[in-house]
């Protein structure tokens, strides 16, 4: 991918963070949503590209989500030599977040060439994540106990030092009290897997690994960053009802066995992993809204590339859209 789609896509989560934070605290969590989606699909459509999601918000016939096989960039309107890319989208991770003032909410994009990322299916996935530490020294088919031990040895450090990150939900009383009993600490968190399985990879966040059942069109997203990362994520899809598992068996996903690695999740070779921060979080901070401009705070990784950057921005309101064209030249 080019250098400027890469700037493109970081302009994408930044506009969609500023969008859903001017929402913050009001309560509307669908609306949030709604304008976080409607300034990314802006955004994306504007784009050098033949991009087509493949995560997204849900189907064609609920719009205004950005959903599965929508077209975006300007390549559809008249060039075919702009690179076919496919996109995953999370315009609003913690819709609940943004609509209460809690930390967490995030923007998100990942993009790689055409293929480089799964289609998977809208339906619950088990993951463990970690970062390049700790890579080799997991696995879904271990106990959480030996994970934890694995971890612990990898940091050169016993299990009580760790802190692991898991959604406060009812489903994960039992690895919980697991957890607990190996003697690792437990961030628990109402919303944002996503956010926590990058913060897991990224030093500095004092966070050694997230695990728990999610959803698994995040799980995609967080793969693709842990390919920028060269952290680890496996997860393997786990209905929890009756129209989950016939979605899976709609799609084509018979094994329910299976566990899909890093690689398996995002497969390309030229991935780009976008977020931005609405509300102030452990790995990003929120918008900061001036009398003329908002503040952003992101991060931005390039598998090609080779390269993560955090990047702070300054958006002024008072010039409209030809104008910062222009002066950009």
């Amino acid at each position: 991918m080019e250098s400027s789609l890469e700037i493109g896509f970081l302009r994408v989560t930044e506009m969609a963070a500023i969008a859903a934070a001017r929402t913050m605290g009001y309560g509307k969590r669908k609306y949030s949503d709604q304008v976080a989606v409607e300034s990314m699909r802006a955004e994306l459509n504007r784009l050098k590209m033949r991009g087509t999601v493949v995560i997204g918000e849900g189907e064609r016939d609920k719009a205004p989500m950005l959903y599965v096989g929508e077209p975006l960039g300007r390549g559809f309107a008249g060039s075919e030599s702009y690179p076919e890319i496919d996109i995953a989208v999370d315009p609003l991770e913690g819709t609940n977040l943004c609509a209460t003032g809690a930390a967490g909410a995030i923007a998100v994009l990942a993009a790689s060439e055409k293929g480089g990322l799964l289609n998977a299916p809208d339906v619950y996935m088990d993951k463990i994540v970690v970062g390049p530490t700790a890579g080799e020294h997991v696995s879904l088919t271990n106990s959480v106990h030996e994970n934890l031990n694995q971890i612990a040895d990898a940091f050169q450090r016993d299990v009580n030092e760790l802190t692991t990150v898991v959604l406060d939900r009812d489903r994960h009383q039992d690895l919980i009290a697991q957890i607990r009993e190996a003697g690792a600490r437990i961030k628990l968190i109402t919303d944002g897997d996503l956010s926590a399985g990058v913060s897991a990879a990224v030093r500095g966040t004092g966070i050694h690994a997230a695990m728990g059942i999610g959803g698994a069109p995040e799980g995609v997203l967080t793969a693709a960053a842990m390919r920028c990362l060269n952290g680890r994520m496996q997860g393997r899809l786990k209905p929890l009802e009756k129209w989950q598992e016939e979605r899976l068996r709609s799609m084509g996903y018979t094994d329910s066995n299976r566990v899909y690695d890093t690689a398996d999740l995002a497969s390309g070779n030229d991935i780009i992993f976008c977020a931005s921060g609405v509300t102030d979080g452990d790995l990003l901070r929120g918008v900061r809204f001036l009398a003329d401009s908002a503040n952003t705070h992101s991060l931005v990784m390039c598998m090609r590339c080779n390269w993560v950057r955090f990047s702070e921005s300054i958006h002024f309101f008072a010039r409209d859209r030809k104008e910062e064209v222009r002066l950009l030249g």
